[in-house]
């Protein structure tokens, strides 16, 4: 998956001031929505609610339509939310607060799905401790996630950024470069990480699981749009859920929900069933509320937003770490509260854990 992110958003600037002007006081309630996702294990949900017809039922429910839209480029889909092309986007928090919430498109975490768990690593060739990648060329899709990660990985013994060379490699070429006898250290994401991981003298020597519920994957809609139609996100909340609920189990309905998941991915059930055992899903609504109101969210996102200031990209014209305010539960805050464009709500989530849908 392209859960990365760019240090020039050239189109999604364009739209930003055509996406902050607000209707008129006289608009028609808006009643047709549009989100999209790409591929990545745990959003393969969304393109299943749409096929199975879940998504019609609530919409239905609240007098809505709602269409998910699959987009091939992960970063694609961000920039076309951004532009106001969709209504919401499947996304990671470091990139909603890069991209949409860096350009000034105020964002809100409408439903935090779950957090990479091992999804995410560094592979060493003949080196079986993190340690041995000091000195090395590291090959990574720079400024993405992977990157994030091996920052975080460097700071856990001692190291930083200047012990090593970044090499921006594509994800398309990560494999046949890691093949190369030239490149001994890369950073990347599932199915890759396992692929490479699997090849001779090949060593796992940091992961996402030792750095829990840092890098979340979210469906992220536009705040405005959320505030004027509350049904829109009571419909998403209620078919999130409804999947979530099917595809945990290991009945018939929940092995064939998670078959077609796996085939729309690439894999069969096992690879994704594998997919899965390395991301920390939130089957229940009460999980990801409990995780939205943990302080540790604040930790988390205070590491990003240093991350992506340090690398220039916490939007055009920061000038400080706290250019960007983000929100949490409990009137918490952190950054500009003048400027607040990233909100974590668990409003529709405690609602859907409620039963209130």
């Amino acid at each position: 998956m392209f859960r990365q992110t760019l240090l020039k958003i050239a189109s999604a600037a364009f739209a930003v001031s055509v996406l902050l002007a607000a209707p008129g006081a006289d608009a028609a309630p808006k009643k047709e929505f549009k989100v999209c996702w790409s591929i990545y294990v745990g959003w393969m949900p969304w393109g299943e609610i749409q096929n199975s017809g879940l998504m019609k039922k609530w919409a239905d429910k609240y007098g809505i339509s709602v269409d998910i839209v699959q987009i091939n480029d992960y970063i694609e889909s961000i920039n076309q939310y951004t532009a106001g092309e969709f209504d919401g986007c499947s996304m990671t928090n470091m990139d909603a607060l890069s991209i949409p919430s860096g350009g000034g498109v105020d964002t809100t975490a409408l439903i935090v799905g779950d957090y990479s768990n091992g999804n995410d690593g560094i592979v060493l060739k003949g080196k079986k401790e993190l340690a041995g990648i000091k000195g090395q060329t590291v090959n990574l899709v720079e400024l993405s996630v992977s990157h994030y990660l091996l920052v975080r990985a460097l700071d856990s013994i001692g190291l930083a950024e200047k012990d090593i060379t970044v090499v921006n490699t594509s994800d398309a070429d990560m494999i046949a470069a890691y093949g190369t006898p030239d490149v001994s250290a890369v950073v990347t994401w599932n199915p890759l990480l396992s692929e490479i991981e699997g090849m001779p003298e090949s060593y796992k020597v940091f992961d996402s699981s030792q750095t829990p519920g840092e890098i979340i994957d979210i469906m992220m809609v536009n705040t405005e749009t959320l505030a004027d139609n509350p049904d829109f996100g009571k419909a998403l909340a209620g078919a999130w859920y409804e999947m979530m609920s099917i595809m945990s189990k290991d009945d018939s309905a929940g092995m064939d929900m998670r078959t077609a998941m796996a085939k729309a991915s690439g894999t069969d059930l096992a690879g994704y069933d594998s997919q899965l055992a390395s991301t920390a899903m939130f089957y229940e609504p009460a999980e990801a509320v409990s995780f939205t109101k943990d302080p540790a969210l604040i930790t988390t996102m205070d590491f990003v937003r240093k991350f992506l200031f340090d690398k220039g990209i916490l939007g055009e014209g920061a000038t400080s770490v706290d250019f960007v305010g983000i929100a949490f539960p409990g009137g918490k805050t952190l950054g500009d509260t003048g400027n607040i464009k990233l909100r974590f709500d668990p409003a529709y989530m405690e609602m859907a854990a409620a039963g209130k849908l």
